[in-house]
């Protein structure tokens, strides 16, 4: 059996990036060994063979002066020069794009197939943020052999940025069927409507948009048994800390402390367990004012779809090629309160049209999202990277 190495220039794994791991934990025919510069949450992502770091020792360490200090002049760390030797991996899949142009170094050494898969921020808002990754990424292109994007806009980013187009594989991100539970939604008119988010609380998860159409539609029907849930929280960073208290202020604008559940961050098997609690999903993304997007299309809208929810959400990135507008939710504009409105205040209004879009979620994640169809895809990719 071949192996491949998941390189992750960062932890291996935060808790908000469980496709890295359906990555990693479901392939068939390679052997993954995860090259990463720390862990953490290993408990709720297990891996067979991991080579880190270990940067959490504290930057007295020697071992991380010496990975930092030939890292920025030779662009490789000898920690992992070692281990490639042991390993002799096939081939290098890289998780997210700084990550493939910090393995350029050693890819050279080793003469080994790199694949990158981009994910969304490390597209347009990276680069504008960090200028000097613009000449970066052109050189990733040209030494890289593929690219992985998650559906066409970010495909059509990529060739901005200057990717060959050539190069560039659509490669949607697959979910395990087998643990997303499908359930069609039916309304229990004792419980009322129960309404689910779910999202970091950052601009671009458009949470507060949610909020405020949740609270209009209240508004409108007072008498309606209406319950909203919100998974997430900040990550105590300034942005995320605005947008805390700018959610909070419109549960208090509209009097819906009694509407709202606010449970915090959940790992993923809880929150696939709250699908199933709940009868809509929304999540209206936005393209952040710092230009920050969800570059192809969150993992959580392609669940719920997959559990038989019907998915209210935005024109944005690769949302339109998960959730089929009419068929299996609904899309608006970015920004549009009033079409959220409208839209959610339809699906809470016409409960017997959940069980029909359900059925259209789940087939269209079944026959594109599949975890175990990607994954066969994904070692096509890895066999014809080494022909």
């Amino acid at each position: 059996m071949k192996t491949v190495i998941h390189y992750k220039w960062g932890p291996y794994l935060p808790i908000t990036e469980a496709w890295i791991y359906g990555q990693i934990n479901n392939l068939k025919k390679y052997r993954p060994i995860v090259y990463c510069t720390d862990t953490e949450n290993l408990d709720i992502y297990p891996t067979d063979s991991i080579r880190a770091l270990g940067l959490s020792q504290g930057k007295s360490a020697p071992k991380y002066f010496l990975n930092k200090a030939f890292n920025k002049i030779f662009n490789f760390c000898p920690s992992f020069y070692i281990a490639l030797g042991k390993d002799k991996p096939a081939l290098i899949h890289a998780h997210f794009g700084p990550s493939g142009y910090h393995f350029l170094g050693l890819k050279k050494i080793f003469k080994l197939p790199l694949i990158t898969a981009f994910y969304g921020y490390d597209l347009g808002v990276f680069t504008r943020r960090y200028p000097k990754w613009e000449k970066r990424y052109k050189r990733l292109f040209r030494e890289g052999e593929f690219f992985l994007a998650e559906g066409n806009h970010m495909k059509n980013c990529l060739i901005g940025l200057g990717c060959p187009r050539d190069k560039i594989i659509v490669q949607h991100q697959g979910v395990d069927l087998g643990r997303i539970q499908f359930e069609p939604r039916r309304l229990n008119r004792d419980e009322g409507v129960k309404i689910l988010v779910f999202g970091r609380f950052t601009e671009k998860k458009g949470i507060p948009y949610a909020v405020e159409a949740f609270g209009l539609v209240k508004q409108a029907h007072p008498n309606l048994k209406l319950r909203l849930t919100i998974i997430g929280e900040s990550d105590g960073g300034v942005q995320g800390e605005e947008e805390k208290k700018g959610i909070f202020r419109l549960i208090g604008k509209y009097n819906l402390g009694k509407n709202i559940n606010l449970v915090g961050y959940q790992p993923q098997p809880g929150f696939l367990k709250e699908l199933l609690y709940h009868h809509i999903f929304i999540h209206p993304s936005i393209h952040a004012s710092n230009g920050d997007n969800e570059g192809g299309a969150p993992v959580s809208i392609i669940e719920a779809s997959a559990s038989g929810m019907p998915v209210l959400s935005t024109k944005h990135c690769d949302i339109p090629e998960v959730v089929i507008d009419g068929e299996s939710g609904y899309l608006v504009a970015e920004r549009d309160t009033d079409a959220l409105r409208d839209r959610l205040e339809f699906l809470v209004l016409n409960p017997r049209i959940w069980e029909k879009m359900g059925l259209a979620g789940r087939k269209h994640i079944e026959q594109n999202y599949d975890i175990e169809k990607q994954i066969c895809r994904l070692e096509e990719i890895y066999d014809t990277s080494l022909n």
